[in-house]
């Protein structure tokens, strides 16, 4: 049995490969409709022919990467299972120690070791992508030490949450997922709260703002839409890449504006402030929380299902997966893959929420703006340094995209900018 099914994971796995590769490659055409032809929108009308060419050719393979990426993660746990490996890690575990924590500890430290290993080349191929394409700009040594202190962080978060959920699982069989997500409402909270000031700082450098007659703009635009802001910060991303963002992090008296230093050197003031503006966008429109509310709800619905299914594997394929029942910690491999695949296949949900959200932030900022000419060059801008397609394929996009497609979002500011023209 446990040869059957590592067997058909493979070709699944396979199988599940050759289709994006034809769909990305051979399939779709991400040529933009007669109708957009030639206007702001049309890439041809602001790239040059190899920022076309490149643009494309970068897209198709980063997207692959990603479709191929995921179900890559379900693969390695199912032969963590299949192997023995999972097994092993127990062993090794309860020999060490007979401390219930530590043995919790060393089994996550050696199943994280073991997925770090499996996942760097595929994390190493993104980077070389990026850097290929002069979309990333770190170097071996940044990069790996990102990579590490990503495994760091991960193991810690997870050798709590491991320990809490076993103890759950452990102490009510039947109720576990439901005390699990109520614990992950502080828990989410907490993380969103110390992330700005514990955990971004552990990748790169935050400082405010140096530029403070653009920042008295963009905190004069902050009270304006009645933001109590009092100070904009700039992270130093230009040793890591080329490309641009802005965002707004944190909860709470933590929460905080920030602005990529490659988007204050590539981007003007008018262009900058319409990015702020629509930052502000989230904060008016209180997405934060909305976000928070989605994410726990989906968080209840998921934890359910990864019981329900959890139950029902084990009691079908438990003796090929060696695992004896929800309890033994070598379940765990199998509840991080549930997980894994209930988030991928919940993604094209909370990416339509998304999009909705930063299609209402987009409007927001031209009408608090008015400025719809830096909002389209904006836009173009960020195409061009991120070598982003204007018109992805569908499945990229419902899979992928958290933003409106670029073709949406600049053509959203021609129509503003065409119905205000006599204004």
């Amino acid at each position: 049995m446990a040869r059957k099914i590592g067997l058909y994971g493979i070709i699944g796995y396979f199988l599940y490969g050759l289709f994006f590769y034809w769909y990305l490659f051979h399939f779709t055409n991400t040529s933009l409709p007669f109708e957009y032809q030639g206007t702001v929108a049309d890439p041809a009308t602001f790239l040059n022919g190899r920022e076309l060419m490149l643009s494309e050719e970068y897209s198709k393979i980063r997207n692959l990467l990603f479709f191929l990426s995921t179900p890559f993660e379900w693969l390695f746990y199912l032969f963590i299972m299949l192997l023995g490996l999972s097994t092993l890690f127990k062993g090794w575990s309860e020999q060490s120690s007979k401390y219930k924590f530590v043995q919790t500890s060393i089994y996550v430290a050696w199943l994280s070791l073991f997925a770090f290993i499996a996942t760097t080349p595929l994390s190493y191929i993104s980077y070389k992508l990026s850097k290929q394409y002069n979309i990333s700009t770190q170097s071996f040594g940044g990069w790996m030490k990102d990579e590490l202190i990503d495994f760091w962080v991960n193991f810690g978060m997870m050798v709590l949450i491991v320990c809490v959920l076993y103890w759950l699982i452990n102490k009510s069989a039947k109720r576990w997922w439901l005390y699990a997500w109520l614990l992950t409402i502080p828990f989410s909270l907490f993380l969103m709260f110390v992330q700005p000031v514990v955990i971004d700082p552990l990748y790169n450098d935050f400082y405010p703002l140096k530029n403070k007659v653009l920042e008295t703009k963009i905190l004069d635009l902050a009270d304006k839409a009645n933001i109590p802001a009092e100070h904009v910060f700039e992270v130093d991303m230009a040793e890591k890449t080329n490309a641009l963002n802005a965002y707004v992090t944190g909860i709470g008296s933590n929460s905080r504006i920030v602005l990529w230093d490659t988007t204050l050197n590539k981007l003007d003031d008018d262009e900058i402030l319409f990015i702020m503006a629509h930052e502000m966008a989230h904060y008016v429109e209180k997405h934060i929380y909305i976000g928070i509310a989605g994410y726990l709800l989906m968080s209840l619905i998921g934890l359910y299902l990864t019981y329900k299914i959890m139950e029902w594997v084990i009691s079908r394929y438990g003796s090929a997966l060696k695992i004896s029942s929800v309890k033994d910690i070598r379940s765990l491999p199998l509840f991080l893959m549930i997980i894994s695949m209930l988030l991928f296949l919940s993604s094209p949900i909370s990416n339509a929420v998304s999009r909705y959200q930063e299609t209402r932030a987009d409007s927001y900022a031209v009408e608090m703006t008015k400025d719809a000419e830096a909002g389209i060059s904006t836009f173009q801008e960020l195409t061009r340094a991120g070598l982003s397609q204007v018109n992805p394929p569908f499945l990229v996009k419902v899979f992928r995209y958290g933003h409106p497609t670029m073709l949406e979002r600049i053509t959203l500011l021609e129509d503003y900018q065409i119905e205000h023209r006599d204004d």
